[in-house]
């Protein structure tokens, strides 16, 4: 999102909403829909999660067309089942055409898993230990020109807690698209009806506390 934009746009369908999906209409149902929306589920957070490690050198859109697939193949994101993974799984998984058939990738998912049931068992559930990174304030530098930023402290210190924690795949980048996709922040450009939406499904949330 680093191009010089106006702050939202109105569509075809006359809906203000962020100009990143554009005209297309899976980008415009996940944005209108799915983005920003606050998440607790640990399955769709741990799935969020490594998701965001796959699209790593890739656009989101090529993701989210893929889900689905992404899915069946690591069994729903079920975290107990991805952490069972083993060798035989990993060569399954390199000749799922469905999905991005990266070595690296697929093997952080599933170390990932074990990561995060280390998590759960320390604070309880997943949710409770990322929102325990839900930023007090708007953080990042922002600009006309760069309205929402690529990281921000709160992503950099996720980022470095995890990687010391063992998980992959989970720079200061992908730790701010997590926490963007996930609701931690409310990052809708100024304008945008479903930033309002999601203002209001925050303030609602119960957030769940580590045990």
């Amino acid at each position: 999102m680093a191009e010089q934009r106006d702050w939202s746009q109105v569509g075809e369908d006359g809906v203000r909403r962020c100009w990143w999906p554009g005209a297309l209409a899976d980008y415009i149902e996940y944005h209108d829909h799915e983005w920003g929306r606050p998440v607790a589920n640990d399955t769709r957070l741990f799935e969020k999660v490594c998701l965001e490690g796959f699209q790593a050198g890739l656009s989101w859109i090529t993701i989210l067309r893929k889900r689905e697939n992404f899915r069946a193949a690591f069994e729903d994101f079920d975290i107990e089942k991805v952490a069972a993974f083993g060798p035989s799984d990993v060569e399954r998984l390199l000749d799922d055409a469905g999905i991005i058939r990266h070595r690296k990738k697929i093997e952080s998912t599933i170390n990932n898993a074990a990561r995060a049931i280390e998590l759960t068992e320390e604070f309880g559930s997943l949710g409770a230990y990322f929102w325990m990174w839900e930023p007090a304030e708007i953080e990042g530098d922002r600009t006309p020109a760069v309205p929402v930023p690529a990281t921000t402290p709160t992503s950099i210190a996720l980022s470095k807690d995890l990687k010391k924690r063992g998980w992959s795949f989970v720079g200061p980048t992908t730790a701010y698209a997590f926490m963007q996709a996930m609701g931690l922040v409310n990052d809708h450009l100024p304008g945008c009806n479903a930033g309002i939406e999601v203002a209001q499904l925050r303030a609602d949330l119960f957030r769940p506390k580590p045990h």
